[in-house]
């Protein structure tokens, strides 16, 4: 049903984790793939394996996302916006400057990311934003991570009148168990992974193949925009 032959598929943040992984279903699935990604390293890796066409960008930086979305060969046909990770701190101990980059990059990166998709994207192409579920439950730490997320449904919601023929979405996962899960929790990563497949309704954990197979989805029907869909194992109805 994922059918993407002939089509364009560019995964912003696609050298890692759930944007890897889109980047790989999307390539399997008969598309072509550019990546984009802040280490070389492993945005080498991506391309090689991919056959990807990739760039470094960083999504604070407007005038170099500006380039990279006028250097593309239009139009293209998919935008998934996999790129930058939550910030988590105690606001006592909030570093403001960092705080004000995450936003920015978060919500007017966005905004950004949703003009160029204007003019780039073909009618009936598709904008996939990656988000979290970090607005659902207060928590020590989650200021900032729950304000971009509480924010990108709207954004998400506006740009699909705006931008339509072309369609938007967004995808709020849970915990997903990737790299940078990993590197946020170290030693607490499998203890964490243990009680999730005992309290999660799935009982297991979700993996970037899980989210990525959702963001084919939205790539491919026509019939979804505007929406926010939720992928977190059933975490939501935990009490």
């Amino acid at each position: 049903m994922n059918d993407l032959s002939g089509s364009t598929v560019v995964v912003i943040g696609g050298s890692s984790g759930i944007g890897l992984e889109t980047a790989r279903q999307a390539h399997a699935a008969g598309a072509k793939i550019v990546v984009t990604g802040r280490d070389q390293g492993r945005l080498d890796a991506a391309r090689d394996e991919l056959g990807a066409s990739a760039a470094r960008l960083d999504l604070g930086d407007a005038p170099g996302l500006h380039r990279f979305f006028a250097e593309l060969p239009t139009p293209v046909d998919h935008v998934l916006v996999a790129g930058g990770g939550p910030l988590y701190s105690p606001i006592a101990d909030m570093d403001f400057d960092e705080a004000r980059g995450v936003l920015d990059e978060h919500l007017l990166g966005s905004l950004r990311i949703a003009r160029e998709c204007a003019t780039c994207v073909r009618p009936g192409g598709s904008l996939t934003y990656i988000t979290g579920t970090h607005a659902r439950r207060p928590g020590v730490g989650l200021s900032i991570a729950a304000v971009a997320a509480a924010s990108l449904p709207a954004i998400t919601a506006n740009a699909a009148l705006e931008l339509a023929p072309v369609r938007v979405n967004a995808i709020a996962a849970g915990f997903v168990d990737t790299p940078l899960s990993a590197r946020l929790l170290g030693d607490e990563l499998e203890p964490r992974r243990e009680e999730l497949r005992a309290t999660l309704p799935i009982r297991r954990v979700v993996g970037p193949s899980d989210v990525a197979a959702l963001a084919l989805h939205l790539m491919t029907n026509t019939a979804l925009t505007g929406a926010t869909y939720d992928i977190d194992g059933g975490q939501q109805l935990i009490p």
